[in-house]
Formats: C-alpha cells, structure tokens, sequence
C-alpha cells in the first residue's frame, strides 16, 4: 500500500521551501499517471485528466474530490464537464510542491 495514503495533510502557511526537482521526481514515484507541470508563474503543480462516461459521472467524481479535499485541508483546482474532470494540485503558501500534494494526489486516486 502506498504510504501516502496513510499520511494527513498538515495545514501550511508558508515558511517552507517548496519541494526542489529532484524530491518532487522521488514523490512522483509514488502516484500514478500524475504530471509534474509549471504554472503561468513557473511554479510546479501536479496535474490529471480523468475521463468518464458521461456529465454524471464526472460530476460524481468531483464531489467525491471535493469531500476528500475538505477532510484533508487541501484544496485543488478542479476543471470538469461533460465526460472529464482535470484536477491541478499546488501548495499556494509556498507557490510550489510539497509532500501535501502527493498525500492529496493518492487519495483522489483511490475514488477511481
């Protein structure tokens, strides 16, 4: 079972340093189909395409991200619509990764 799963993101106001490269590359291991992308701003988010059957399903799934996000105090960027949902991950304190993402990341990997 991955670790992260058993992990609680921790509330965070800033004052750390975001995750560099070469940590981010070694937590990536760790999820699944996640792309490491940079913002307008070229801080690095964690990027994912879902695809479904239909608006339903794709709705159903945002909610679920939805109630995973607010048990875990961390909050995506949800895009979706018909048969698609897209979910951006960022620790915006920081303007950049850190382990809270991947702990987020996992977790929405398990309603699918």
């Amino acid at each position: 079972m991955n670790d992260l799963l058993d992990k609680k993101c921790v509330p965070c106001e800033g004052g750390v340093h975001p995750f560099d490269i070469s940590e981010i590359h070694k937590y990536q291991k760790k999820i699944d189909g996640w792309d490491v992308v940079q913002n307008k701003d070229e801080n690095y988010m964690l990027e994912k395409r879902f695809e479904f059957k239909n608006f339903l399903e794709s709705q159903k799934f945002v909610n679920e991200v939805g109630k995973i996000s607010e048990e875990e105090g961390h909050h995506p960027d949800i895009i979706f619509g018909w048969g698609y949902a897209q979910i951006n991950i960022t620790t915006h304190a920081i303007e950049g990764l850190s382990e809270n993402d991947f702990i987020l990341a996992a977790k929405i990997d398990q309603i699918n």
